[in-house]
């Protein structure tokens, strides 16, 4: 290649990584200004209390004598949109409530590592900021079973009854003898850069629950989008994953108070492993020392939710009228 060929070459390699600069640079702008029009359009659907110094958000239905928590999932974007169908149906007997913790819906971030200790106490604070009172009937679903078994060990005479939704519990690592996930740091930049905008654009059937059409609205379906857009792998959820580890270290010995009643949903299709072990004997040897429990196996898969609302109020109504 001669020179001048040479110079031809870097010029125009040059001018063309300049002008990918300059798109990703308006990209993100664009991206920032329509999450700003965004959230300003997109107000949220119930309180915003002062947690830490940062806005937590909790939003209540419904009235009763019960006071049902629900608690999201690992990586559940927008918990109040999830949870929706299910909110519908417990509401018409008691108050339900969904908390969202920090980097959730529309909940603002916190700098505060995902601690047990932190996500209860902020849980607590926003409850009772919000002038929420328990007893709780705590509803956790994955990852909300680890805070909801520290909840009810640290503050016992605040939990009425356990409901999980497929719960994660401590144990469940050592039982099943598998890895705790955990999430690289870089993924942290999906959020504030548009690249979630872009993905969710391209495939948003992956970002969406799996259920029978009319089961959430279309209104539901645009919005949790919008919210996906906002949160999507944001630095609490990189952080609440990677404290895992440390998190089921601190309640690997808790179990279940034996006077708090506990009930929980699982999936019908379930793999049982070579040594005989399953979701469901874990969860059996799990209640073992709860004076009232019961597993209830459902059709669905670990958002049990997303299909079996009606179902789930009815079995939660025949647990708790008792309790």
């Amino acid at each position: 290649m001669n020179t001048k060929k040479r110079v031809s070459f870097r010029k125009a390699f040059k001018y063309i990584s300049v002008g990918l600069i300059s798109m990703g640079v308006m990209w993100v702008a664009y991206h920032q200004v329509m999450v700003l029009f965004e959230k300003n359009k997109y107000e949220a659907t119930g309180q915003l209390v002062e947690v830490d110094g940062s806005n937590m958000h909790v939003h209540a239905e419904g009235e009763g004598p019960n006071t049902i928590i629900l608690l999201p999932g690992l990586g559940t974007l927008a918990p109040v949109l999830d949870f929706e169908p299910l909110v519908d149906e417990l509401s018409k007997n008691n108050r339900v409530v969904v908390v969202e913790p920090f980097g959730y819906g529309w909940s603002e971030k916190t700098d505060k590592d995902r601690t047990v200790e932190n996500v209860v106490e902020e849980v607590r604070a926003a409850l009772k900021k919000a002038n929420i009172e328990g007893p709780y009937i705590l509803m956790p679903h994955s990852i909300g079973g680890i805070y909801s078994t520290y909840y009810a060990n640290t503050y016992p005479e605040e939990v009425k009854a356990i409901v999980g939704i497929d719960p994660t519990l401590p144990a469940a690592v050592d039982y099943f003898d598998v890895p705790v996930p955990t999430m690289p740091g870089f993924l942290r930049a999906v959020a504030p850069s548009g690249i979630a905008r872009i993905v969710i654009a391209g495939n948003e059937e992956d970002f969406l629950p799996l259920s029978e059409e009319g089961t959430y609205s279309a209104e539901n379906l645009e919005l949790t989008k919008t919210l996906t857009v906002w949160n999507g792998y944001n630095k609490n959820i990189i952080m609440e994953a990677n404290e895992i580890s440390n998190n089921i270290a601190k309640t690997i010995n808790m179990s279940f108070p034996s006077d708090i009643p506990v009930m929980i949903f699982t999936p019908k299709d379930e793999k049982v492993n070579p040594a005989g072990r399953s979701t469901m004997t874990f969860y059996e040897e799990q209640l073992t020392n709860v004076v009232k429990s019961k597993i209830v196996p459902l059709d669905g898969h670990h958002y049990l939710h997303w299909t079996n609302a009606e179902e789930m109020s009815e079995h939660v109504g025949e647990f708790i009228g008792g309790s």
